[in-house]
């Protein structure tokens, strides 16, 4: 349990955080999985229409510190070779 001031600050602002970052999480897992399926089910027009706006979340989770730049870059060759490949 937090002794002072600074802590008990430190414990809120940590909870509001861990939210917002599973949140940001989620989204993105969700995003990916939907692009994945669509992938999985051969639909290249949902697949091509769903590919941009996924790698935007991907962009976004590395700016606010969920994902590495790493990762990211990892996730987003992989989703655009499987789309492209499906031409």
């Amino acid at each position: 349990m937090a002794n002072h001031k600074s802590a008990e600050k430190r414990v809120r602002q940590n909870e509001k955080r861990n939210l917002i970052n599973r949140s940001n999480r989620s989204r993105l897992r969700t995003a990916i999985k939907k692009l994945r399926s669509t992938i999985a089910s051969h639909d290249k027009s949902a697949s091509v229409e769903l590919l941009n706006p996924t790698v935007a979340l991907i962009d976004k989770a590395v700016n606010k510190g969920v994902l590495h730049k790493n990762t990211a870059a990892r996730y987003k060759s992989r989703l655009t070779k499987h789309v492209n490949e499906m031409a």
